[in-house]
């Protein structure tokens, strides 16, 4: 389970760490595009509208909990460098601790708010039903989607991203074959992609469990390390609240171009939505890189080998720079293509949803390469601990572009989804600039005491 990757080739761990979790990412986005899918062929555009305007709101609660486990993966990540086992399971244990009292809360809460949840996006009202009724079995699984998010964080922050891999494996099966049974069989439309969704979960948390019962991984975590410690507690917050802040605003500001995209009209709505869920499946390699560089970096900022962290960086922003350039030349080719894959487009409604959904993809996907790039440097802040600076340059670039840059989009080319798609892309690139700048700083700001030393 613990592995060292304070030691050889930089561009080799990278890739061996991050391509299990590229693949785990990967199972996980294939059975959230396989609800979307699968209800395609068996319901019709409000369906398949509610599924997606439900999952994104899903996304964002998920994307925030990866964040705040972040917190889990840096910390478990720089004490696995400098050796301290006992500080690795006190991590383990009040990471456990916090998640478990959060997600009780959050279901609680969320359950109270359905409702208004979907009144504020702006659900097409023949959407709403479908929607109301995917996040209600949904909000009822959090615990469970918790649980393997914080399960995952602590693998990777021990260097394993392989067995995340192996648990999400078994979601991904389970929730493709009960989304046939309830949609294709039962016929529960969006009320079953959510009930296949949540019992996937369940059965990845239980496999998870079991293997840990079973894995000898040289830490033991005892009840004494169950106990909230302030020191501990305050360092997994530090570092984990300002990444969810961050990815809940990106989501946020996701939700309300949907919500400019919903008052527009159902197809506008549906070609926003699937194209969320191709962006999703595309944000794969800048995700891992993010991933990679938090947990090695950390691991080689604990062992005190920063200018290997800083290489680790450079490797990453090349890597995701690349595939995101590449992406983005092919979808302008591709795209219709690809979104007709989530729709019928023999019929009037659905040759609209992909004639839309192309235009949106085509200026979207080059958020592909901006992202990739201040994930990466994403990635580098949180090992060092600067988690705060992840969510000042995405809250710079939502803000002054993004949100703006969306609502002028849709306002003055009201035919076309094209300048939104370009909008998103355009808030990335002001946010490596700005990455750029702040790494800048932090590196010439540690010269001097290196030179003293």
């Amino acid at each position: 389970m613990e592995k060292n990757l304070t030691s050889g080739s930089v561009f080799r761990n990278i890739v061996i760490f991050s391509l299990p979790y590229l693949l785990s990412y990967f199972l996980q986005t294939l059975y959230g595009m396989a609800d979307l899918f699968i209800i395609g062929q068996f319901e019709g555009v409000s369906s398949t509208t509610a599924v997606s305007v439900g999952s994104q709101v899903m996304h964002m609660l998920t994307v925030m909990i990866v964040g705040l486990a972040m917190g889990s993966t840096v910390s478990i990540g720089q004490a696995v460098g400098a050796g301290d086992r006992k500080s690795v399971a006190s991590c383990i244990g009040n990471t456990v601790t916090l998640f478990l009292g959060m997600s009780v809360v959050l279901t609680a809460v969320l359950l109270l708010l359905v409702n208004p949840i979907v009144s504020v996006i702006s659900t097409p009202k023949e959407a709403v039903p479908g929607t109301v009724a995917y996040l209600t079995i949904c909000f009822l699984g959090i615990p469970f989607i918790t649980a393997y998010n914080i399960i995952s964080s602590i693998f990777r922050g021990m260097g394993d991203s392989k067995s995340p891999m192996y648990f999400i494996a078994v979601a991904c099966a389970a929730n493709i074959g009960l989304d046939y049974l309830f949609m294709g069989g039962f016929h529960m439309g969006p009320a079953g992609a959510a009930l296949g969704t949540t019992l996937s979960q369940a059965v990845s948390v239980a496999v998870a469990l079991a293997v840990i019962a079973k894995k000898k991984g040289g830490i033991a975590v005892g009840l004494q390390d169950l106990a909230p410690r302030s020191f501990v507690m305050g360092k997994l917050l530090k570092i984990g609240v300002p990444i969810a802040l961050q990815d809940g605003f990106i989501q946020i500001s996701f939700l309300v171009i949907t919500v400019i995209a919903n008052r527009r009209g159902l197809n506008d709505a549906a070609a926003v939505g699937i194209v969320e869920k191709i962006i999703s499946f595309l944000f794969l390699i800048p995700s891992s890189m993010l991933s990679a560089v938090s947990a090695l970096g950390a691991q080689n900022i604990g062992a005190g080998r920063t200018e290997r962290a800083r290489q680790t960086l450079r490797c990453a922003v090349i890597i995701a720079a690349c595939f995101g350039l590449c992406v983005g030349v092919l979808a302008q080719f591709a795209s219709e293509p690809v979104v007709g894959l989530f729709t019928d487009p023999s019929k009037a409604e659905g040759a609209q949803v992909v004639r839309l959904g192309g235009q949106y993809l085509r200026g979207y996907v080059w958020d592909c390469l901006f992202a990739g790039i201040h994930f990466s440097f994403s990635g580098y802040f949180c090992a060092c601990g600067k988690s705060g600076l992840s969510f000042l340059h995405n809250g710079i670039a939502i803000l002054l572009v993004r949100l703006p840059g969306a609502y002028l989009a849709s306002a003055l080319f009201p035919s076309t989804l094209f300048p939104m798609g370009l909008a998103t892309a355009a808030g990335s690139l002001l946010s490596v600039i700005v990455c750029a700048i702040a790494f800048w700083l932090l590196s010439r700001n540690k010269k001097p005491a290196a030179a003293a030393s």
